[in-house]
This record gives C-alpha cells, structure tokens and sequence, in this order.
C-alpha cells in the first residue's frame, strides 16, 4: 500500500516495468492503449511521491500543489474515461461494443463532473498518518462514486475476452473496497488497485500473444 514516498516510488518502478512488458507483446495497434495503462499507473504513483514530498517540505509547495491536482486530475477525470476506451478498441463483439459506448459515455460523463468540481474550488491534500487524503468539493458523491464503479468496472464485466473479465470482477471488489474504506482517503490507496490491474493486464497482453501464436502455428500435420 502507499503509505509512504519510497512506497509510490517503489510501486510507480514496479507498474512502470509491467507496463513495458506488456507493451512488448502487443501485435496490433488497437491494443496499444490498453497495453499502456500500467505505465500511466507507475507515472501516476511516481506524481504522488512528488505530493508526499510537496507536504512535508522537501519540495516547493508549487510543485506539491501541481502535483495533487495532476494526480487527481489522472484519477477522476482521465481513468473514467481512458479505462473504457482501452477496453473498448480491443473488444471484437459488435454487440457488446455498442453497449460498452454507452458505458465510455458514463465515463466521459463522470470525467465532466469532476473537472468542473476541480475548476470551481481548490482541490487540497493533508498527510493523515500514513496516507494522504485528499479533498475534491464535489458534495453528496455516492451516485458519482457508482457511476465511476460503472465507467471503470463495468465494461471489463461484459468484454469477450475471459482474462479481461475475470479481472473485472475481481476489480469491481477491490473498488468496492476501496470506497467503502474512507470517502477521501481511498484516492492514495488507489496504488494498490493500480498494482493489480497492471499485473493483470501485462497478463492478458502475454496470453493473449501466445493464444496467437499457437492459433497461428496450428498442430503439426503428420505426413
């Protein structure tokens, strides 16, 4: 968990090399974005090393303050939004991918939410023990909160691709967690979801390269 600098240091290096594996397996353009996603996660918790020490005066407020708000700004307003798109290009079933852009849209419709709620009032964050809460003026956020379960659990639900849906469900607990755990203070927990849905990714993006390579190969033709 992130419960320290060196932690999201740690745990940035680590999704960040992840990420790279699963970029060396990808064969088609379409699975670019989502092989990407777990080195925006590892870039994504190296900024928040750079909050911790923003906090504790080893590095000028200004760069702690742009810092808070990139890392917020990853979290609500980009990941509703890229998450369903990454699973969306990948998924061959014309039907699930018309439902699956009505779920980007909840996305895109959370990602507005925020960014308005982030431009209206100052965001902020505190170091409370051994994590940091961070503070968005968005009001009462439980349906907002759903509504991002939805956006970013529920298109991994319904893909075709079993790997892609065994992690959502998966995925859908540990957010469920997340959430329930503190309304505020969850956000710098988010490293250890970010940890294993890089994992889970780089996963599929090796299955997924050899399931291709065995289709392509075919069983060996005896004379």
């Amino acid at each position: 968990m992130c419960f320290s600098a060196q932690a999201d240091v740690a745990g940035g290096v680590f999704a960040g090399l992840v990420g790279i594996d699963a970029l060396r397996h990808v064969r088609f353009q379409k699975e670019r974005m989502l092989a990407s996603l777990p080195l925006l996660f590892g870039i994504h918790q190296l900024i928040e090393a750079f909050v911790w020490w923003g906090l504790s005066d080893q590095v000028s407020w200004s760069v702690g303050g742009t810092a808070v708000w990139i890392y917020l700004a990853f979290a609500f307003v980009v990941v509703p939004v890229l998450v369903p798109l990454a699973v969306l290009t990948v998924e061959p079933n014309p039907s699930r991918r018309r439902f699956m852009v009505a779920l980007t849209a909840v996305g895109v419709m959370v990602a507005i939410i925020y960014v308005v709620a982030m431009m209206r009032e100052p965001v902020g964050a505190r170091i409370d023990g051994n994590t940091v809460v961070y503070s968005i003026h968005l009001g009462e956020n439980g349906i907002v909160n759903a509504l991002y379960m939805v956006a970013t659990c529920g298109l991994l639900l319904i893909s075709s691709h079993r790997h892609v849906a065994l992690f959502g469900t998966v995925n859908l607990a540990a957010v469920a967690v997340l959430l329930w755990l503190a309304s505020d203070a969850n956000t710098s927990l988010w490293c250890a979801w970010a940890a294993i849905s890089s994992v889970a990714i780089a996963a599929h993006m090796r299955l997924a390269h050899r399931s291709r390579q065995t289709h392509s190969t075919g069983p060996t033709q005896l004379a």
